[in-house]
């Protein structure tokens, strides 16, 4: 395994883990779920993977695939969140992470989420 799969792979266990400290993070990290900057600095998301409340609601992370393309890994996975014991929705999640190979730290992650699951409200994948 290369250390740059193992950075975005230490990222995705630090979601259901909620260690932070556990990610190799650069000091100037930034993360973009659709579009919209998430993450500010490699401390803020630390910070955020330690003790944010929209990342409790984790409940599983199952079907997790990873290739990397030169300086970028690409990972899909699905998540299960909900509450109190239960699963209330399950989203497929795929992020881009850029890691160079001289620099195996995650310098920037732009995610993208799309809610799958049962039922006529929820679009099947």
């Amino acid at each position: 395994m290369t250390a740059q799969l193992e950075a975005a792979r230490a990222y995705v266990a630090a979601l259901l883990s909620h260690d932070g400290d556990s990610v190799p993070y650069a000091p100037d990290a930034v993360r973009y779920e659709v579009g919209l900057k998430t993450g500010f600095s490699g401390n803020h998301l630390r910070r955020s993977l330690s003790r944010g409340p929209q990342f409790r609601v984790i409940r599983a992370i199952r079907e997790e695939s990873y290739r990397v393309d030169g300086d970028e890994v690409v990972a899909d996975y699905l998540i299960d969140a909900g509450l109190f014991g239960r699963t209330l929705v399950s989203a497929h999640v795929h992020e881009t992470f850029l890691i160079p190979a001289d620099d195996p730290r995650i310098h920037r992650i732009d995610a993208k989420i799309r809610l799958v699951g049962r039922g006529n409200l929820i679009r099947r994948e």
